[in-house]
C-alpha cells in the first residue's frame, strides 16, 4: 500500500512539471507576440505610411451667405421752416406723389404783417432817397456858378444821398427774407416718391424740426433700392464693381433677385471690421419693401493664380495652420494660411513651390521631422 502510494506521488509531481513547462512555454509565446506587436505599433508610429498629394496651381471661386437690409434710393423727412398752423393737408400715407408737388399749406399770419411792413419801409425809404437826391441834383446844378455852394456842402449832400439808397436797399433784403420765409409756408416734393409717414392734421401748430421733433411727412423712393451688406475683412480682397449677386427676402421665399455692387465703401468700419456694399434694386413691380432683410449670395471671383491643395491636407490646431510636406522621407511642417475653400479644395498661402509633395491626410500625429512611408 506504502509502495503504491509513492508511485501516485510520483506521478502526479511528474504530471505538475508537465504542466508548469508548458504554461511556461505559452506564456512565453504571448509575451514575445505582444512586444512583436508592440514593436510594430512603434515603428508604425515612428515611421507611418502616408499617400501623398502634389502641390498644384489653380483658381477658386465661392461664394459667401450674408444678412442685408433694403433701404430706400432716397428718403427724407420733411418739416416746416417757420412756426406756423397747418392750412391744408393735401397728401396722406401711401400717396404717390411727384417732384415739386405741393403737399401741404401751412399758415402764419404774423409773416403776412412782416410782409406788409418790409414793403412799406421800402417806400419809406424811398421817399427820403429821392428827396435826398433831389436836394444833391439841385446843389450840383447851382455849384456850377463859381462861389455859390461850397464844396463840403456839395460833399456831404451826396453822402446823404448814398446813404439813403443804402437804407433802400436794406429794406428790400428785409422784403426777400420775409418773402422767403413766405414762401416756406407751401412744402413741395423733393422728389418722385411715396409718403410713407404723417404726423400732423388740420390746424396742427408745427415749427423748425429739432431734436424729438417728429417730421410733417417722411418721403421714400421705392423705385429703386439700396441693397446693403457688410463684407467681412477675409473676404473684401476678392469683391469687384463688376460683381453680380442674387438674393433671396422671407416675404418671397421662392423667388430670386439680383443685384449689381454699384458702391464700394473702400474703407473697413471700425466696429463690424467689414466693407459696406451697395446694390441697386430696380423695384417697378413693388414687391420689395424699404428695410426687408435679405439673404444675400456674394460671388468670391478666383483672384491671381494660388496653390490648390485639398482640405485634408491642412491641419488646423489651436497654435497654427500648417501642412506637412515630404523631403527626401522626412516629414516638414509648413505653416500656411487658408483662402477661398470650395467643395473638397481649399486655397493656401505659404513657403511651397509646384510640385512639392504633401500628405494627403495629415494630422498631429505625423510628427515634425519623423521619417515616413510613402502608400
Amino acid at each position: 500500500m506504502n509502495k503504491f502510494k509513492s508511485k501516485s506521488i510520483l506521478i502526479l509531481a511528474a504530471f505538475a512539471i508537465a504542466v508548469s513547462s508548458l504554461s511556461a512555454c505559452h506564456s512565453d509565446d504571448k509575451d514575445k507576440k505582444e512586444q512583436e506587436a508592440e514593436e510594430q505599433t512603434q515603428e508604425a508610429a515612428e515611421n507611418p505610411t502616408v499617400e501623398l498629394v502634389p502641390v498644384t496651381k489653380g483658381k477658386l471661386s465661392n461664394s459667401i451667405a450674408i444678412p442685408g437690409e433694403l433701404i430706400p434710393y432716397q428718403q427724407v423727412d420733411l418739416y416746416a421752416k417757420v412756426n406756423s398752423y397747418v392750412k391744408k393737408l393735401l397728401v396722406d400715407i401711401g400717396s404717390q406723389v411727384h417732384a415739386g408737388q405741393l403737399l401741404v399749406v401751412l399758415e402764419a399770419p404774423e409773416i403776412n404783417s412782416q410782409l406788409a411792413g418790409a414793403q412799406s419801409r421800402i417806400k419809406q425809404y424811398e421817399a427820403v432817397y429821392f428827396a435826398s437826391k433831389a436836394t444833391y441834383d439841385r446843389l450840383v446844378s447851382t455849384s456850377k456858378t463859381p462861389g455859390t455852394i461850397s464844396l463840403n456842402d456839395l460833399e456831404q449832400a451826396e453822402a446823404k444821398k448814398n446813404a439813403d439808397m443804402a437804407n433802400v436797399e436794406a429794406a428790400k433784403s428785409a422784403l426777400k427774407e420775409v418773402s422767403a420765409n413766405l414762401a416756406y409756408l407751401e412744402i413741395r416734393a423733393p422728389f418722385d416718391g411715396v409718403i410713407t409717414s404723417r404726423n400732423v392734421n388740420l390746424g396742427a401748430y408745427v415749427g423748425p424740426g429739432g431734436k424729438g421733433t417728429d417730421p410733417l411727412f417722411t418721403l421714400q423712393d421705392q423705385n429703386r433700392l439700396r441693397l446693403v451688406v457688410s463684407i467681412p475683412e477675409n473676404y473684401t480682397g476678392s469683391l469687384s464693381s463688376k460683381s453680380e449677386v442674387d438674393f433671396t427676402v422671407k416675404a418671397l421665399p421662392n423667388e430670386k433677385f439680383t443685384a449689381q455692387v454699384k458702391r464700394m465703401a473702400g474703407a473697413l468700419d471700425e466696429k463690424l471690421r467689414a466693407e459696406r456694399l451697395e446694390m441697386d434694386v430696380y423695384n417697378k413691380s413693388k414687391k420689395l419693401l424699404p428695410h426687408m432683410f435679405a439673404e444675400v449670395n456674394v460671388p468670391l471671383p478666383a483672384g491671381d493664380s494660388t496653390f490648390v491643395v485639398p482640405k485634408t491636407a491642412v491641419v488646423t490646431s489651436t497654435e497654427r495652420v500648417f501642412v506637412i510636406k515630404v523631403v527626401n522621407d522626412k516629414a516638414q511642417w509648413v505653416d500656411v494660411k487658408k483662402g477661398i475653400t470650395n467643395g473638397d479644395m481649399v486655397e493656401i498661402f505659404g513657403g511651397l513651390k509646384a510640385d512639392d509633395q504633401l500628405v494627403k491626410i495629415a494630422s498631429e500625429e505625423v510628427r515634425d521631422g519623423a521619417t515616413v512611408k510613402k502608400k
